[in-house]
């Protein structure tokens, strides 16, 4: 069975929604899929995806062919993992108020 790892298109009209799915390359666009692995909102502006890359790399692994637009969205999806958003940094004034609120109450 070919696999692949492609889009499935949900919504109203003019307004598209997708959502990454597996499924087996015979079967139509909104038909049969073996699972869902993530969203795709492209009217919605920066960061419009959300994919299970555990997921997505298990059948990639397995074999499972991506469409183009499934392997861009994988691929910045990893970019956007491998810099995680850090946290924000308490300024120096901040923290000292709070440690010094923290013995005052312990």
């Amino acid at each position: 069975m070919a696999v692949s790892i492609r889009l499935r298109r949900e919504g109203a009209t003019n307004r598209p929604y997708y959502k990454v799915v597996v499924a087996d390359s015979r079967s139509p666009r909104e038909g049969k899929f073996i699972e869902i692995i993530g969203t795709y909102d492209p009217k919605k502006p920066g960061d419009n995806s959300a994919i299970k890359l555990d997921r997505a790399e298990y059948w990639l692994s397995k074999g499972a062919q991506p469409s183009d637009t499934v392997r861009s969205l994988i691929k910045k999806q990893k970019k956007r993992g491998a810099t995680p958003a850090a946290a924000p940094a308490m300024p120096a004034a901040d923290a000292a108020t709070s440690e010094a609120s923290a013995e005052t109450q312990g």
